[in-house]
Formats: structure tokens, C-alpha cells, sequence
């Protein structure tokens, strides 16, 4: 109240020397201490009202809070201040000015511009055909026009740009003609520009000098399309039909083994001893398939361009070779009833034979490799057959009519196997890119893709005999594992080790009841692992060469075939 009384005070003297300025004579003269206060003018010029006053609780100092830039969570309502306050903390002795200076970004301040997009491209354009541009960093409002780049050119051509028309000194001449009533000498757009050189056509002698080298780069890098090699069968046995009138494709009776049984061995056991030996092939054997369902023949194919079907039982002879390629074998496949059987070959052909009669029905190719073949394993589709080529795609013939019905071009290299699951609803198809790819049948996107910068080709797959697990020979010198169900995953906890298959497709087999795991290797090798805790059981010295197949016979404990690149095929029990 006291800041109040002298306020009034001051006023009222004031307004004294108003009055007494208009002449008015001055009253008495009162005691300070004796004067009225005028309370109500006072208040009215000096009180405020603050609707959201800076409250300090009780016992807490009055101090600005500072937020840490580092701090994940805030246990209370900042103020918008405080929030965007500059970051407390001692500042740097040795900084630079540079380290200094405002920044918004790590590597400096960018200023908020903004450009037309067409007037960015404009002048890029401009620079990149005129070589110059409008300086971007001058305001062409307040300074007038001001240019980069080649400034004499800028000058002369007034600044044009490439959308206000062509220079004139770089534009060239073009003959012109458009009027369409001129049937033979429109022109249009067509016209040929002053000094263009036309290709001419090469002339009689110049035209024989390209046939001549064209031939000569497609004999070195092609075959010609000429026609397929003869094919010619030899039947090496004379007792080809039994009193009855069956052929060597019927399976004995007399064995003591149950041939036509679905149900496996009960228990399986290691071989232990070589009990034959099957040769007349004179080069390396790259496949073999047993005969389906009985096993009682086996079929090899051989780098020496022929394939041999041989007795598995009573004498074990050669009952017939089927020659009709002009490169090695490079796989082969039964049908269903075994009456027929296909060949690829290195010479891009794939063919189908009659198992019997040793006649060719009928040749595939479409000028690739044939890397894998496999007939559909359905019953109903016994006349479709998918083949893995060196182009990177899956092919189906049919083999009716001959034609390609269907294709499956997603792989990034040449395919390596082709496995059928899920009831033959499905195929898995492995490659050279490293990767493997599940297909439903007929559809040609695969529905899954498995890739690991861990994995490695798997170039032979084999498929467990119930159908709920692959083997595949993995070229890091492993055997991994893969569910055939649902999801397709790699089972980690399964991994067979010890043998050295870097390099070569060694075929890969289970025994029939599952408690084996029989492969091959490049040092011509056999090994057999426990299917339950991935451990050795044997390894034997089988071949010279590599060892690229082994299978093991379905009705049989203890029987394992073996094929080499040395030519042999070995039977061991």
C-alpha cells in the first residue's frame, strides 16, 4: 500500500501544477503525511491479472529444468520451451569455427529452397546438351539472370533452353516432305539428315566372306541341326522270353525274396563283403536306376554314350545295350511299369525307349542340355515327364504328341534335380544358383524359394522312402537334410559329415526301413551313416575313380550297389 500512496501522491501534485500554471492562485500548501489517498484511481492503473502464473511447489527451487537429448521416456509435461531449448552442457575448448557454426545436418546447414520440378529438369537438360544453366544460387528476381557453366554460349543464345527450341548452329538439316499426296516421296519424319551415311548391303563377294564365317562360328560353337544318330539296340541274351512267353522284364519267382512286396526288409544290416561285379562299360558311369518296384534289373548309363540294362539276379549278365547318342549319358529314369525308360544326353537329346523291344519311341530336345529327367509318378500321368536343362528352366513334354506343355523358368542356373513330394501334388528342383525351389504341379511360379548364404548345390536329392524327409548331397562336403512337408525347412540338427563330395553329383540312398544313409565320394569311396545320430558306421574303399552312385536294394537287408567313374558297377552284401 505504500508503493500505492505514493503513486497517488505523484498524480495529485501534478495536477496542482496544472492548475496553477491557468493561473488559479495555489491553495494551502497540506502536510504530506496529511493528504487523502484516492484508493480507487490507484487500483485500477496498477493491478494485472495473470491467468496462468509460473507456480513453484513448495520447496522446490526455482531453477529452469533442461531436457536429456538422450532420454528414452519423460515422467512429466514439459513446456514447449524446454523441449526445444538448445542442449545444456560446457562447450568444447578446441572446437573450430566450423565445428561451431549452426548446423541441421551432420554435414551442415541446408537451407529450406524450393524448385519447380519441370524448371530443375529444364535447366538440367540445358546443361547436359548447351553446356550451360542458370546459376541456382542467385535470385533471378533481384539480380537479373546470372549463368554457370559456359558462359559465352549462355550470352549468345540469349539463355535459351532445350524446351525453347533447338540451336540453330547445332541443328542438323533434314530433307522434308509432308505432303501425303505425294505417294513415293513422302518423307514424314523419315527424311535422312544432310552427310548421313547409309548402310549400305554387302555385295556379292562380301556376302559369301559372312556366310563362310557365320558357318565356321556354327560348327564351332553349335551342333548343326541335323538328324539325330541312329539308335541300334544289342541283345546279349538268347533266352529273352521264358516258356511262358514273358520277358526279362517279368520278375522271378523263384528267389526266396518276395519281389512284388510293398513292405521293407524289417531290419536292415551293413554289408560286409563284394559279391559281384558288373563290367562292359568303357568309360565312367554317371547313373543308375534299379528296375521299379521289384529291383530285379538295374539300369546304368555311361559316359561312353551307351546305356546297359543288367541282371540282378541268377547269372547277373548284360541283357541288352541301347546306343543312339553322341555324347555321354547324363541321367536316366524308369516309368511306372518299367516298359519304357528315358535318356539325356549331353548331345541335347532326350529319348524315350521301349525297355523290351530296344526301339526308339520318340526324341526331345530344345537345343539345351538336359541335366535331370523324371516321368510324373502318378499313374494317370504315366505320358508326362519333366526334364532340368542347362537354360535355367524346368520342361514338360508331353510324350503323346511331343509338345512342350508346360514350363517352369524361375531358376537363376542350370536346374540339378528334380524330386516329386506331397503325394506328387509337388516338385522340388535344386540348381546350380545355389537355391532350392518347391513348384505345385502345372503352376509355373514356384510357391516357395529356399536360399541361404550358407547353402551350398545340392546337386543330387534323394527322397526317404516315407516320404517325409530329402537327402541332399551338399557340394560343402555334407549331407543336409530337408523336410518334404509343409514348410520345407532345413533340419540343423541332421548333418552328415566325413566324406568329399566337392565337385561331383555322388547319387545318395536310404536303406528301405530308414536306418541307413549309403553315399558316395570323389575318392571312390562308400560310406553308410546312422540315420538317427548322424554317425559313421563304415566307409570302404568301393572304386578307382569317383564313386557317383550308390543305392541300396528295397527288398533286400543288406544289398548296396555301387557305380564309378572306373566303369564298374559292384554288388555288395
Amino acid at each position: 500500500m505504500l508503493g500505492l500512496q505514493s503513486y497517488a501522491s505523484s498524480s495529485e501534485g501534478d495536477s496542482d501544477n496544472e492548475q496553477s500554471d491557468a493561473t488559479i492562485p495555489a491553495p494551502v500548501t497540506t502536510p504530506e503525511h496529511l493528504r487523502p489517498v484516492d484508493k480507487t484511481h490507484s487500483l485500477s492503473v496498477d493491478l494485472a491479472v495473470c491467468a496462468a502464473p509460473n507456480v513453484v511447489p513448495i520447496g522446490a527451487a526455482a531453477v529452469p529444468r533442461s531436457l536429456d537429448p538422450t532420454l528414452k521416456e519423460v515422467v512429466y509435461n514439459p513446456r514447449f520451451d524446454e523441449m526445444y531449448a538448445p542442449v545444456k552442457g560446457p562447450e568444447h575448448p578446441d572446437m573450430t569455427q566450423q565445428q561451431r557454426a549452426p548446423r541441421n545436418t551432420l554435414a551442415g546447414y541446408v537451407e529450406k529452397a524450393h524448385i519447380n520440378a519441370f524448371e530443375f529438369e529444364n535447366q538440367r537438360r540445358t546443361f547436359h546438351t548447351y553446356g550451360y544453366a542458370l546459376d541456382p544460387s542467385v535470385d533471378e528476381m533481384a539480380d537479373g539472370q546470372s549463368y554457370v557453366g559456359d558462359l559465352q554460349s549462355a550470352y549468345d543464345d540469349n539463355g535459351k533452353t532445350v524446351f525453347e527450341g533447338p540451336k540453330a548452329k547445332k541443328s542438323r538439316k533434314q530433307e522434308k516432305n509432308d505432303r501425303p499426296e505425294d505417294i513415293e516421296g513422302f518423307l514424314g519424319p523419315w527424311g535422312k539428315y544432310e552427310n548421313e551415311v547409309s548402310v549400305a548391303k554387302p555385295n556379292e563377294q562380301e556376302r559369301a566372306e559372312l556366310d563362310e564365317l557365320l558357318s565356321k562360328r556354327h560348327k564351332r560353337g553349335r551342333i548343326p541341326e541335323d538328324k539325330p544318330l541312329e539308335e541300334k539296340s544289342t541283345l546279349h541274351i538268347k533266352d529273352a522270353y521264358d516258356y511262358q512267353g514273358r520277358s526279362y522284364l517279368h520278375a522271378p519267382h523263384d528267389l526266396g525274396v518276395n519281389l512284388r512286396s510293398n513292405a521293407p526288409p524289417t531290419k536292415c544290416f551293413l554289408p560286409k563283403a563284394h559279391i559281384h561285379t558288373w563290367t562292359g562299360h568303357n568309360k565312367g558311369i554317371s547313373s543308375i536306376r534299379w528296375f521299379p518296384k521289384t529291383a530285379h534289373l538295374l539300369l546304368s548309363g555311361s559316359m561312353d554314350c551307351r546305356v546297359k540294362l543288367w541282371e540282378v539276379y541268377g547269372e547277373r549278365r548284360c541283357i541288352r545295350t541301347f546306343s543312339g547318342h553322341r555324347q555321354a549319358i547324363k541321367d536316366i529314369a524308369w516309368n511306372n511299369k518299367g516298359s519304357n525308360f528315358l535318356s539325356a544326353s549331353y548331345d541335347r537329346y532326350i529319348k524315350l525307349w521301349d525297355a523290351e523291344t530296344g526301339d526308339v519311341v520318340s526324341r526331345f530336345t530344345t537345343r539345351k542340355m538336359p541335366f535331370c529327367v523324371k516321368f510324373h509318378p502318378d499313374n494317370s500321368k504315366q505320358h508326362l515327364f519333366v526334364a532340368g536343362t542347362s537354360d535355367k528352366k524346368i520342361i514338360c513334354w508331353d510324350t503323346r504328341s511331343g509338345d512342350i506343355v508346360q514350363e517352369y523358368d524361375r531358376h537363376l542356373g542350370s536346374v540339378s534335380t528334380i524330386t516329386f513330394v506331397d503325394d506328387n501334388r509337388r516338385f522340388v528342383t535344386t540348381s546350380d544358383d545355389k537355391s532350392m525351389r518347391i513348384w505345385e504341379w502345372d503352376i509355373p511360379v514356384d510357391m516357395k524359394y529356399i536360399a541361404d548364404p550358407t547353402m551350398h548345390s545340392m546337386p543330387a536329392v534323394t527322397l526317404a522312402p516315407n516320404g517325409k524327409w530329402m537327402a541332399c548331397q551338399s557340394l560343402d562336403n555334407k549331407i543336409v537334410i530337408f523336410s518334404a512337408l509343409n514348410r520345407f525347412k532345413m533340419n540343423r540338427k541332421k548333418t552328415f559329415t566325413g566324406h568329399m563330395v566337392s565337385g561331383y553329383a555322388c547319387q545318395l540312398d536310404f536303406s528301405p526301413d530308414m536306418s541307413y544313409l549309403v553315399s558316395g565320394d570323389g575318392d571312390g569311396k562308400c560310406y553308410i551313416w546312422d540315420w538317427k545320430t548322424t554317425k559313421m558306421y563304415k566307409k570302404w574303399q568301393a572304386h578307382d575313380g569317383v564313386c557317383i552312385s550308390a543305392l541300396w536294394h528295397p527288398h533286400e537287408a543288406s544289398k548296396v550297389v555301387t557305380a564309378g567313374w572306373d566303369g564298374q558297377l559292384k554288388y555288395w552284401d
